[in-house]
């Protein structure tokens, strides 16, 4: 076998998990949908059938203080074990595992019920929580025990208790956000007394055939966290309180340090997990940007973790370990670590999805069924749109031909991929490969589709893309300046004073293209340096007293025509991340900018009426783009059938999420 340590069952002592595989906890916003429950079934039911050991499911709150908002998803009361028992018996039909995770979101909660240890607003959240009483955290630990009452009712084979992330729990063990003086704060023993008193409630209750995971916070990454004396201590407390799994949390939500995006090199947090190892006998398991059977074997083979945890993988591909057991990982649909669908939605209070499989948490709705009636299909154009429609219409049966100009598949993938950090994006491209080779779909490089001799199609799909906008800058064919695509493409030596007009996404990807050597971004070390993050935890939250301060030397401008703040429209959970590196890197940034001219004195530009000129070695066009929609009329002037999807029918910004879900609902429909 492939992956002999991922494929070994674990035994529990009461009960055994078919393999070391974690499915990590996401709340998809289905929750709370209606119908939403039948939708999580099929969701959850595809993903045992994909081969998953345990899967852990999205936080469910004990109570109405614990919800994330106010409509958020409860489990209080026996009117509501119905619903959840369309989950555990669509998954039980497998032999996976599966335990709910009771969340209370404390001070993090957005509503105005907000409660917490102390009354200490937390960055991220308008509301003000409400300090506990006595009284009131006496309750809080009755509804923990009651939600995982009714867990066990609704056919769940455990539970896992949120302690981490700066949630509740996680909120009176620290310092940081536990300001009490009674019997419920000060020493680390009172800090800890809620996580315990929980845990044995629910062990008390429910006996000792249930699984009991604790989500443990082992690296904080905020000021007055937890030290790692603290770390192994209440994970010993948790032992002795009759945990059967500890989980590893990273980082609070207000860390100012990315954990999941995909710029976090792969597995950059197992080392922690590693630590605690041999200080606990029960199972540890280790999480974070986990994203290929490959990464996973090696923790597991290097005794790092006893499991790991992946969640988004499933999101990009619910036969995840089942194509890992097969011995055929290539076909893997693996998560690129973008947060685009997944989490940026979840934040937004939309439906969960993927970037890479939009079919996820649309398995109700999203099916790709063999056509009655296979038509002979020209694709033209092998970006995200195209290839997606091209794989899924090819599931169906259709017989596809893919028309690619350019020597290589992936439209703007492929310069999305040689942005620093944005390495994951070569993943995507070899699944896509894999499938076309799977699905024997006629693919065509370095062929311009000739619309006078290619006849012979029922369907023609133009998924052609971009191309750079045009801008009316006088001196724009100056040797200085350069577009972000030949500049991707053609990789030339520039200078050191650079200016890159437009500020949206790919303006922010050049910048740290120019700023960022590869060589670091995939270097977990220098990777941890840079954020602060110490190895050794000699302090509290594990944070670098004084972290990595490795500045470039260029001077970057990034300019933008519009009066408003730059990076306005990044995505919602990494924006911050690009500001972060630009900030670091002194990259000054200006709005309201007027473009005159370029010329060997550099690029004269006028804000707010004032003249200026930057006296730059290159200016970067990032001006936007806009369709590539010629060969479309052509088309329907000699009357085919046409129809346009991804760029070519909509450029805006850069969209590779849309350009997908595009080809996919195209393809099941055709």
């Amino acid at each position: 076998m492939q992956y002999p340590q991922l494929f070994k069952p674990l035994d529990l002592g009461f009960t055994t998990l078919k393999n070391r595989v974690l499915m990590g906890s996401m709340h998809t916003g289905l929750e709370e949908q209606k119908g939403g429950f039948e939708k999580l079934a099929q969701f959850y039911k595809e993903r045992a059938e994909g081969g998953v050991g345990l899967i852990v499911t999205g936080g469910i709150a004990p109570n109405f203080c614990g919800r994330a908002y106010p409509y958020a998803a409860e489990l209080s009361n026996g009117f509501q074990l119905s619903k959840h028992r369309l989950i555990t018996d669509a998954v039980h039909e497998t032999d996976t595992k599966i335990c709910m995770q009771i969340l209370h979101t404390g001070r993090y909660a957005y509503h105005p019920f907000a409660v917490a240890p102390s009354r200490i607003k937390a960055p991220i959240s308008r509301f003000t929580p409400w300090k506990l009483t006595k009284r009131w955290i006496r309750s809080t630990i009755k509804d923990f025990i009651n939600c995982a009452s009714l867990a066990q009712q609704a056919g769940y084979d455990g539970v896992e208790v949120m302690g981490s992330e700066g949630y509740l729990i996680n909120q009176f063990i620290s310092k940081k956000t536990n300001k009490r003086d009674d019997e419920w704060g000060g020493s680390f023993e009172n800090r800890c007394r809620l996580a315990l008193e929980i845990v044995k409630g629910i062990r008390a209750k429910l006996g000792t055939e249930f699984i009991i995971i604790f989500r443990l916070s082992m690296l904080d990454l905020v000021e007055e966290g937890s030290t790692w004396d603290e770390v192994i201590q209440l994970a010993k407390w948790l032992e002795e309180a009759g945990v059967t799994i500890i989980n590893t949390g990273i980082g609070w939500h207000e860390a100012r340090i990315p954990t999941i995006a995909s710029s976090v090199p792969r597995a950059a947090f197992s080392w922690v997990t590693a630590k605690l190892k041999g200080e606990v006998t029960v199972p540890l398991v280790a999480t974070n940007r986990i994203n290929t059977p490959e990464v996973a074997e090696e923790i597991l083979k290097s005794g790092q973790a006893d499991m790991v945890s992946m969640a988004r993988p499933f999101l990009a591909d619910a036969d995840f370990v089942n194509k890992a057991e097969a011995g055929t990982p290539e076909l893997i649909n693996t998560c690129i670590g973008c947060n685009q669908a997944c989490l940026d939605h979840a934040f937004e209070l939309k439906r969960v999805t993927c970037l890479v499989n939009p079919r996820a948490c649309f398995e109700t709705e999203l099916n790709f069924e063999s056509s009655s009636n296979p038509k002979r299909i020209a694709v033209i154009g092998a970006g995200p749109a195209g290839l997606a429609f091209s794989i899924y219409a090819a599931q169906r049966g259709h017989k596809v031909v893919l028309f690619e100009a350019n020597k290589e598949v992936g439209g703007q993938f492929n310069l999305a991929r040689k942005v620093p950090g944005k390495e994951e994006f070569n993943e995507t491209i070899r699944y896509f490969l894999a499938q076309i080779e799977k699905l024997n779909i006629d693919l065509r490089l370095n062929t311009r589709f000739n619309p006078e001799t290619e006849l012979d199609f029922d369907k023609y799909i133009l998924a052609s893309g971009v191309k750079p906008r045009d801008i009316p800058l006088e001196g724009i064919e100056h040797s200085s300046v350069i577009s972000y695509q030949k500049l991707l493409i053609e990789q030339p030596t520039i200078g050191e004073r650079i200016a890159i007009i437009g500020a949206g996404g790919i303006g922010f990807d050049i910048a740290h293209y120019l700023l960022e050597p590869k060589s670091k971004t995939q270097n977990k070390e220098s990777w941890l340096a840079r954020w602060g993050i110490d190895q050794n935890y000699r302090s509290a939250g594990g944070l670098m007293v004084e972290n990595d301060t490795d500045i470039t030397p260029k001077q970057i401008y990034l300019l933008q025509r519009k009066n408003e703040k730059v990076g306005k429209n990044l995505g919602k959970t990494t924006g911050w991340i690009h500001r972060s590196e630009l900030k670091h890197h002194n990259v000054i940034t200006k709005t309201g900018v007027s473009y005159k001219r370029v010329d060997d004195n550099g690029l004269h530009i006028t804000i707010n009426g004032v003249d200026e000129v930057l006296a730059v070695d290159n200016i970067v066009i990032c001006a936007g783009q806009v369709s590539n929609i010629e060969l479309s009329q052509q088309l329907k002037k000699m009357g085919r059938d046409v129809q346009i999807i991804g760029g070519a029918a909509e450029a805006g910004e850069l969209d590779a999420k849309r350009a997908i879900r595009q080809g996919a609902e195209l393809a099941a429909v055709i």
